[in-house]
């Protein structure tokens, strides 16, 4: 196995990560974020000022936080792989990376307004921050880290690089030896930057989560060959327009592939679930234009769960006053069993709500159970992608467990 590594300490270590202020910008718990279930993945609806000062405001805690930016590729993973989609449930913040996750996120009435790349987040840290912050570069070619390394470091900026790792092309026990992560922590870092692929990367993220000392981690993807300048970003005009994909194959004519199979994947997916759910949910909102759309909560016990009766709309109008229900069960460090037997409807933003209660629960070993359903509602799961949250709970040794 190929390693090299680098680690440089920051004299100023002990002081502040950043000055910059971080008040009002971090959740008081997941069941806070503003999440939206889209195809069977958690997608957060904030724009890039918002990510950046969550990013800075998990600096300051010190506490692990996973950054995830889902774009096709890991729509498509998230599909056929399943210990890929939990590394996308139990991240921190899941920000949308790919116009065409834009476009699908407002074909169903997510208020994204933006896309929020890695490379994008990685270019604002590097020219925003008014005292530096400390990132250890993970990962990309041969050479190529410890480049980008000294490039941020020639001249003041908003990053300051304290270390770099090449681990080769080992497996992700490999890569994961205590010497590798005794380096990493060495650094003192409070950005871990992680350049590998997309499954590799996730999984070592996940397996690691609780070994690393940096507060932020997140893969990011082709960003350190941007700025190393072995590959050029496509121009603003082709991001905006989608196109982004288009100039990749130019300057990478291997990956030609990769975008063909998740091409015809996602054409799938909007054909035979898209679609069908957008319909209903312009349906829904035609039918109910006097907007009487309620939802009332009925308590109950069962064979040692508490048991939570969706009586209505699980719809977005009804977030707010469904978290503090939620966070009132929470607090009994019980298994919980949500019956959507009386359930009218339910839309992308409570999806989102019931991949935050099933994180809450999972990172205190506890179950989160769904029953009452009908063919109706399991139809509803399916075209939404989250017909997993219908399967047994009871195995909760996943990659939730390993973080919490």
């Amino acid at each position: 196995m190929y390693f090299a590594a680098h680690v440089g300490l920051d004299e100023s270590k002990d002081e502040a990560p950043n000055s910059a202020p971080a008040a009002d910008v971090s959740p008081t718990d997941d069941l806070s974020r503003e999440v939206y279930g889209l195809l069977g993945m958690p997608i957060d609806a904030a724009n890039r000022d918002a990510v950046f000062k969550r990013l800075l405001s998990a600096v300051t805690e010190g506490k692990p936080f996973l950054l995830s930016t889902p774009n096709v590729n890991f729509l498509v993973k998230s599909k056929r792989d399943p210990e890929f989609r939990d590394s996308l449930l139990c991240s921190d913040l899941a920000c949308v990376d790919g116009m065409p996750i834009v476009w699908l996120a407002r074909f169903f009435g997510i208020p994204v307004t933006q896309r929020v790349s890695g490379s994008d987040l990685f270019d604002t840290m590097r020219s925003n921050l008014s005292k530096p912050i400390r990132v250890f570069l993970f990962g990309g070619g041969e050479g190529v880290a410890q480049t980008v390394c000294q490039l941020i470091n020639v001249r003041p900026s908003g990053m300051h690089c304290v270390g770099w790792l090449n681990p080769g092309f080992g497996t992700i026990a490999e890569m994961s030896t205590p010497e590798i992560i005794q380096t990493i922590n060495d650094s003192n870092a409070d950005l871990l930057a992680v350049f590998l692929s997309a499954k590799k990367a996730q999984s070592w993220l996940v397996l690691n989560h609780n070994r690393l000392g940096a507060p932020v981690r997140g893969q990011f993807g082709a960003t350190i060959n941007y700025q190393a300048g072995t590959v050029r970003r496509a121009p603003l005009i082709f991001r905006r327009l989608g196109f982004e994909w288009l100039w990749r194959i130019k300057e990478e004519p291997h990956l030609w592939r990769r975008y063909w199979k998740d091409g015809l994947s996602l054409a799938r997916l909007v054909i035979t679930r898209a679609l069908p759910v957008a319909i209903g949910l312009g349906w829904r909102r035609y039918i109910q234009k006097d907007n009487k759309e309620e939802l009332s909560f009925e308590k109950n016990e069962h064979h040692g769960f508490i048991v939570i009766s969706l009586i209505g709309y699980a719809t977005r109008k009804h977030v707010t006053k469904s978290i503090a229900v939620f966070r009132s069960l929470l607090v009994e460090h019980r298994d919980i069993t949500v019956d959507i037997s009386r359930t009218q409807s339910i839309d992308p933003r409570f999806f989102g709500l019931l991949l935050m209660l099933r994180k809450q629960l999972r990172k205190n070993g506890k179950i989160l159970k769904i029953t009452g359903v009908s063919k109706r509602s399991m139809r509803i799961f399916r075209l939404n992608g989250f017909e997993f949250l219908l399967e047994s709970d009871s195995g909760i040794v996943t990659t939730h467990s390993k973080m919490s």
